[in-house]
């Protein structure tokens, strides 16, 4: 989930506080938790649910993958509960392919975030308050050929910090 918001739809969390512990390992425990359980408990502390409210869901959609990208079925011997509702409330989705649905309908946050990452990369630097308007405009212009990955590219190249961009000597 947390990835999810920082590289698609660039909403990232903030950082943890300083003294919320690490999700236990179900090590020692008497019964197996599943992810999805470990983070409720986890959830219970109104300083971690703040954060986890807007990124959880995400992550659930997606646990039927195991950390190499292959799929199952159960966590800890438990069969994995892949629905979510988002922090809105009104917004459900079991599993990657309503996932993808939900991102779908916000491709124009997804868009401006691949344009901030894209413009990073040409610049070799981070962006700044004054880069905002030209990402905008960037974006409204892909808007217009339908978000082409070449509409992106040539709004980049032919943007103001790109063409004034100094190298160091």
């Amino acid at each position: 989930g947390k990835w999810l918001l920082d590289n698609l739809l660039g909403a990232p969390p903030p950082p943890p506080p300083p003294e919320v512990p690490e999700l236990s390992e179900n090590e020692g425990e008497e019964q197996a938790a599943t992810v999805r359980e470990r983070l409720a408990m986890h959830r219970r502390s109104s300083a971690c649910a703040v954060c986890h409210a807007p990124m959880d869901p995400l992550g659930f959609a997606l646990e039927n993958f195991d950390a190499i990208g292959g799929w199952r079925t159960t966590d800890a011997g438990l069969p994995i509960d892949a629905s979510a509702v988002l922090a809105d409330g009104s917004t459900t989705f079991n599993g990657p392919s309503e996932l993808r649905e939900v991102l779908i309908g916000r491709s124009g946050q997804f868009v401006e975030t691949v344009t901030e990452k894209l413009l990073i990369y040409a610049l070799g630097r981070g962006l700044e308050h004054y880069d905002r308007p030209v990402i905008r405009t960037i974006v409204r212009d892909a808007e217009a050929q339908d978000y082409r990955w070449s509409a992106l590219i040539f709004g980049i190249v032919d943007s103001t910090p790109f063409r004034m961009r100094r190298s160091e000597s």
